[in-house]
């Protein structure tokens, strides 16, 4: 199952991310989306 993550803080990383859902069960991935350009993070991530 791929969960939709919105409205992160810009300093989350893929393992924050990971370590926020963890608790709930496994993470077999998790992702923040980055911009391309300026390498900053969108704001949203996807676990699953």
């Amino acid at each position: 199952m791929n969960i939709y993550v919105s409205n992160l803080s810009f300093a989350v990383t893929d393992e924050d991310l990971r370590s926020y859902f963890a608790d709930y069960g496994d993470v077999s991935s998790a992702k923040v989306i980055m911009d391309k350009y300026t390498n900053r993070s969108k704001g949203f991530g996807f676990v699953e």
